[in-house]
């Protein structure tokens, strides 16, 4: 009995130590959010889902260790839960980050992204004018574009050195015109189209040599934050997968080391029973 206990406890230690990695990964989706991404509301459903395993492993930790069989049933129903919204959190988080990705372009290191080769709810909801307004302005504040600034010996980075640089994908498309548009460079930030013919993408219209400006309000801009959102929570879903895997087997021990406990109890009890029965007998 104590044995099993034991497990059950050591068991919930491990669940405990397992919601440390679910809970980083939501603050470090925080920390994204904040620099690149912009996408706040993002990181909760992880924190959430790393909180409630922390306080649901203590819950049967406790019971365990003081056979309160009420934790028991409750840690097990909520871990179920857990588990089960942690799978549809891994799938959801792959099938709104199915489709998209850089298209390399001649003679340039850093790749463009066009928001064609995106679609669906996360494209919708970046894409729209009530979010995308706080993402372009939290990318503004992050001063991501402002960052890109090099100098040698006090002159501006070349074309040539710029153009074998690997940009960010909110770097990409967000801080420069895209290259299809035919615009000159000037330094990181700053572009002509020298009196010239600028491409047929609409985004060569939107772009602005203003600080404030630039490209925030271009579609190379909502997809860059698409594909870094695509690489963050890619990153997060292969560290989940690994955690789901073991939650379902310490689970799965979990519920045989508590039925074992059960049937422990329950042949206790039939043994008091019976002894009960036995003394008056044994009196007489």
């Amino acid at each position: 009995m104590r044995t099993s206990n034991h497990l059950i406890g050591f068991l919930n230690f491990l669940t405990f130590l397992l919601s440390i990695p679910v809970l980083g990964g939501g603050i470090w989706l925080s920390s994204r959010a904040t620099t690149t991404d912009c996408m706040k509301f993002l990181q909760w459903p992880l924190i959430i889902i790393g909180v409630s395993i922390m306080v649901v492993s203590l819950a049967g930790f406790v019971g365990a260790c003081y056979r309160n069989t009420f934790l028991m049933y409750v840690y097990l129903w909520v871990m179920f839960i857990i588990i089960a919204t942690l799978v549809g959190f891994v799938i959801f988080a792959y099938s709104v980050t199915e489709r998209g990705s850089g298209r390399a372009v001649m003679n340039r290191v850093y790749l463009e992204y066009s928001l064609q080769d995106y679609s669906g709810w996360l494209a919708e909801r970046v894409a729209g004018p009530r979010y995308w307004s706080k993402i372009s302005s939290c990318i503004r504040d992050s001063h991501v574009c402002g960052k890109l600034g090099r100098s040698i010996a006090g002159a501006p980075e070349s074309a040539e050195s710029f153009y074998l640089r690997k940009l960010t994908p909110v770097e990409s498309g967000c801080c420069k015109p895209p290259t299809s548009c035919g615009y000159t460079y000037i330094n990181e930030t700053v572009w002509t189209s020298g009196g010239g013919l600028t491409g047929s993408d609409p985004d060569c219209t939107r772009w602005s040599n203003d600080q404030e400006q630039l490209c925030y309000s271009c579609d190379s801009c909502k997809a860059g934050v698409l594909a870094s959102l695509k690489k963050s929570w890619r990153k997060v879903s292969v560290i989940n997968i690994v955690i789901l895997i073991i939650l379902v087997v310490l689970y799965v021990v979990a519920c045989a080391a508590f039925r074992h406990n059960k049937q422990l109890d329950n042949d206790e009890a039939y043994g008091e029973t019976r002894m009960e029965k036995a003394r008056p007998s044994a009196l007489w």
